[in-house]
């Protein structure tokens, strides 16, 4: 038996009672808590070297990657199969074996759980596979955490190099070359903007932009001398390593778990496996570090006004991540713009309401314009003039100011697509993954495991339950998996069951806003009859409010409970890689809050008070509940209450107080959890970097936040017609969601591992096609449920003068009241304090004095056909300036443009240079090989001939090598 040579053997004259071990050869690994000396340690005071857990006890080897795994102490001190002396002669690697109670003796405490020891063995299997793969591991059981132990993980140069090679990593060589600078005029303004975005820079480095660049080059190993290593510690960063390691441990497996880390996971073979934060943030005493930087310049609330170091949030938390932040960081500024206009649009509501002649005319007194019941029997007539109110603060959001702001958003959305596309090359090519094509990823567990199920059902040879393989079988895995596959058959049921499932969300949703409209039907009578004359009098702001927050209840909790049915829909259906599931949850996850969040404001929009009747002749829910009418003024208000308290609401408890308290509350159970009584000194014992980081939330994907974001995506635009402060309330959110997930990045989760990427995924997809949605959306929102288009029609077709004088009267129709159904005319008719003969009520019919009383007229389709025109126009206009706009700016800008051919001209010129250098290098020693052999055949005899060609073949096989 051999020591691993990746550990260092003791120097002579060292403690003999400290051991050294083969970590293939034990199972288990820790402190002898005889002598407090961790295994492989060459410090008398670990804390001192180690940097609490961010190096080996060594102090020098740094850790990369942290497996956690949980077990069952048998006794009080830790058990090994195996310990391994040392041999005190000078030079010798002899080892002598000692049996400990266990395998080799009698274990006095009794036998091991079955499935803890089954669980302990793949790991020393899996662990002595990394061994084998060239990763270093150190194992820590004397935590604070009781019964958790921990193995680090260090990656040695050469496993870096030969993974760096595989990986295909893009890394800086020794070349240098100057960026092409704006030159005259622009100079000038590049020189003044950064002189006055100078304060609201961060202070971190590379946080301007550079005048030249190192060329990067996938790494060799062939070409080491290309790259820049002057400072090997340096030249693979901490990111780089942890996914680094992190592919290792995917690909590594063993017997009993063929699939890798993630198997093992999944299995609770280990318990957790991440890569450890850069040190401590708190603290004038602690040494700099990036996570400390981050934290001061970027994850607090202090610094809202600056922009991200969005390079070093790359640097730290790889590509994927920094892309996240970048696109928030655009969508924020672009958000600025958008405020700035819904804030005018607003204004110029409130300044011209005094000038309005509709609700000028609604809130006369004089018209003395009497209207019809609301509800059967308990309500009674009412004057016009008392939607006064509601009609003025229509005016703030229905004016023709609207128009213009909906298609100005429309061109927005267009502006904010192609400036993402831009700066998202702009950051490729700074990042170096212009030439980066993502690799077929590895299949996920979950279907490797479900295509060897799928094959041991068709060998009969194997009686063995599923879950329980035998070893000849899982040995031979990978080749099943060349030759199996799920097939759409094999996943039938699971798409079934996803069609049955999301149609039955869907269902519930429109079931509970259903509900809604029941409830505000009924309160809307029940308060009717009131005693309160205040409380008859504000009936609609009652219901309406009421009714809001009890959707917006209801869509925080369905949120929640879609996001756990999206991804158990997701998972039944096994999908082979990683990235295929993650679009696959995305698009269910995208599906089900789309519906749950915006069909409460669809129905606001687009169905309330179109199928309500006429009175003598209304529509009824259950033969009991008339159908609810908007407002005089109409349900443009009552949508801008909706889609507001709606959109703040999310924002406010689900997307911040949530993404708050949750955490904390989780971190705060999961430490009392842990906690286990102190003994000795070990109450003043420092935690280790890697217990404290365990204590930290796991990293759950970018999913929730990009939702969030999107979901919001949607208020702004989809509905702005209706709502133009949506942007500003947007733009307030997200200048506090920024920070708040910088907090959460940088202090409250694991750090996760980094993921290379050049985009943002199906996100951008889905950000195209809400944006294609929200110029239909508004179109109708502007045609029919505002009265934009009636006022067009009313001024140019009917109106006398040619203003709005009359416009009220004009879109109210007469009713007699002997025309009430029995049973459904007022219980008190005189509560005006006189008898009604004739009451309005808004609507496009006949008189009861024609002779088609109560059928509808022609202004309605008049109204109607200017309304489906204006739709068809809206819509393709904005289209087609949305798709010029697309059009005429490049998806890459110019000088990145040339920047990236220039890079790839400097690289054939690079390789030019070495093949040249190369090419010289042989020729000089031939010549001097040839001058060497001129002058032995004039010195000496000359050789045969076939001992001179062997000569000369000699030589050359030299120089080739």
């Amino acid at each position: 038996m051999r020591v691993n040579e990746r550990y260092s053997a003791l120097p002579a004259g060292a403690d003999r009672g400290v051991h050294i071990i083969n970590i293939r050869a034990i199972d288990d690994l820790g402190y002898l808590q005889a002598e407090g000396t961790l295994l492989n340690s060459l410090t008398v005071d670990p804390d001192a070297n180690c940097k609490y857990g961010l190096y080996f006890r060594d102090g020098q080897r740094k850790v990369d990657y942290i497996l956690v795994y949980n077990y069952k102490r048998t006794t009080s001190h830790n058990i090994l199969s195996r310990v391994l002396h040392v041999d005190p002669s000078p030079g010798s690697q002899s080892l002598k074996q000692e049996p400990l109670p266990g395998k080799d003796g009698p274990l006095d405490t009794g036998d091991m759980d079955h499935h803890e020891d089954d669980k302990r063995s793949r790991r020393e299997e899996y662990e002595s596979n990394l061994l084998e793969a060239g990763l270093e591991l150190e194992r820590d059981e004397d935590t604070k955490i009781h019964g958790v132990g921990f193995v680090k993980i260090h990656a040695p140069w050469n496993v870096l190099c030969r993974e760096a090679e595989f990986l295909k990593l893009k890394m800086p060589t020794k070349k240098m070359y100057q960026i092409n600078q704006s030159r005259g005029l622009l100079k000038k303004i590049n020189s003044v903007l950064q002189k006055i975005t100078e304060p609201i820079q961060p202070r971190v480095a590379d946080s301007r932009s550079q005048n030249s660049k190192k060329l990067s080059f996938a790494f060799s190993r062939e070409k080491q001398h290309l790259f820049d290593l002057t400072d090997k510690d340096s030249f693979f960063d901490s990111k780089t390593r942890s996914t680094i390691v992190y592919e290792i441990l995917k690909r590594t497996t063993c017997s009993k778990a063929s699939m890798g880390i993630n198997s093992l996971l999944a299995h609770g073979v280990y318990s957790a496996a991440y890569p450890l934060h850069d040190g401590d943030f708190e603290g004038e005493d602690v040494e700099l570090n990036d996570r400390k930087v981050l934290c001061e310049e970027w994850a607090t609330y202090g610094a809202f006004y600056k922009y991200q170091p969005i390079h070093l949030i790359r640097k730290y938390f790889g590509e994927k991540i920094g892309l996240y932040f970048a696109w928030l960081g655009v969508y924020t500024q672009m958000l600025i713009p958008a405020s700035i206009v819904g804030i005018i649009v607003f204004l110029y509501g409130c300044l011209t309401v005094d000038e309005n002649i509709p609700s000028m005319e609604m809130c006369d007194q004089h018209n003395n314009i009497t209207m019809c019941p609301l509800c059967d029997r308990t309500c009674s007539y009412w004057k016009l003039s008392s939607a006064c109110a509601t009609a003025r603060a229509s005016h703030f959001f229905d004016n023709p100011a609207t128009v213009f702001f909906s298609v100005f958003m429309a061109l927005w959305a267009a502006m904010f697509m192609e400036h993402w596309k831009r700066k998202q090359m702009r950051l490729n090519y700074i990042w170096d993954l212009t030439g980066f094509e993502e690799e077929e990823a590895h299949p996920r567990a979950e279907y490797e495991a479900k295509v060897l199920e799928k094959s041991l059902r068709k060998d009969s040879r194997h009686k063995e339950k599923p879950g329980r393989l035998p070893e000849e079988t899982a040995n031979n895995w990978r080749k099943r998996m060349d030759k199996e596959k799920l097939t759409w058959k094999d996943r039938l049921p699971a798409y079934l069951t996803n069609f049955v499932s999301i149609l039955f969300m869907i269902g519930l949703t429109f079931a509970i806003v259903f509900g809604v409209i029941i409830y505000r039907i009924s309160t809307a009578a029940a308060l009717a009859i009131s005693s309160s004359p205040s409380g008859r009098s504000n009936v609609r702001v009652t219901v309406t409010a009421t009714a809001v927050i009890i959707n917006l209840v209801v869509i925080i909790i369905l949120d929640e409970l879609y996001g756990s049915i999206a991804r158990w829909l997701t998972q039944i259906e096994v999908p082979k890689t990683d990235k295929s599931f993650e679009e696959r949850l995305i698009f269910k996850a995208f599906l089900l809050k789309f519906v749950n969040a915006y069909t409460p404001i669809f129905y606001v929009a687009f169905f309330k008070g179109r199928f309500v009747g006429r009175p003598g002749d209304y529509v009824y829910i259950f033969h009991s509940f008339r159908m609810e009418e908007c407002a005089p003024g109409g349900c443009l208000m009552e949508l801008c209450i909706q889609l507001s308290i709606i959109m703040l609401g999310k924002q406010l408890i689900q997307n911040n107080l949530f993404e708050i308290g949750i955490p904390k509350m989780k971190k705060f159970f999961r430490y009392l959890k842990q906690q286990r009584p102190t003994v000795h000194d070990e109450s003043t014992k420092k935690k280790q970097r890697y217990e404290v980081d365990y204590n930290l939330e796991p990293f759950a994907g970018l999913t929730p936040e990009y939702m969030e974001m999107i979901i919001q995506f949607g208020f702004v635009t989809l509905f702005v017609a209706s709502f133009p402060l949506a942007p500003l309330f947007a733009l307030l959110n997200n200048i506090i969601e920024i920070r708040l997930d910088a907090k959460k990045f940088v202090t409250e989760l694991r750090r996760p591992v980094a993921v290379r990427a050049k985009d943002i995924g199906i996100w951008y997809n889905i950000l195209r096609g809400i944006g294609k949605l929200a110029v239909i959306i508004n179109a109708f929102v502007i045609s029919f449920t505002s009265d934009f288009i009636p006022r067009l029609v009313y001024r140019y077709m009917y109106s006398t003068n040619g203003t709005m004088h009359g416009f009220v009267n004009h879109t109210l129709s007469y009713f007699n009241v002997s025309d009430f159904q029995p049973g459904t005319a007022p219980n008190d008719p005189m509560d005006l304090g006189y008898e009604v003969q004739i009451c309005r009520y808004k609507d496009y019919r006949e008189p009861p004095w024609s002779e088609n009383k109560y059928e509808i007229s022609k202004d309605f389709w008049a109204v109607l056909a200017a309304r489906l025109a204006f739709v068809i126009v809206f819509q393709n206009l904005v289209m087609f300036m949305s798709d010029f706009v697309d059009w005429i700016i490049p998806d890459i800008p110019k000088d990145i443009s040339q920047q990236i051919h220039k890079e790839k001209v400097l690289l054939v010129e690079l390789f030019m240079k070495e093949e040249q250098g190369k090419q010289q290098m042989l020729e000089t020693i031939k010549e001097k090989e040839n001058l060497q052999s001129d002058n032995c055949n004039n010195h000496s005899p000359p050789f045969p001939k076939t001992q001179r060609g062997s000569t000369t073949s000699r030589h050359s096989y030299h120089v080739a090598v």
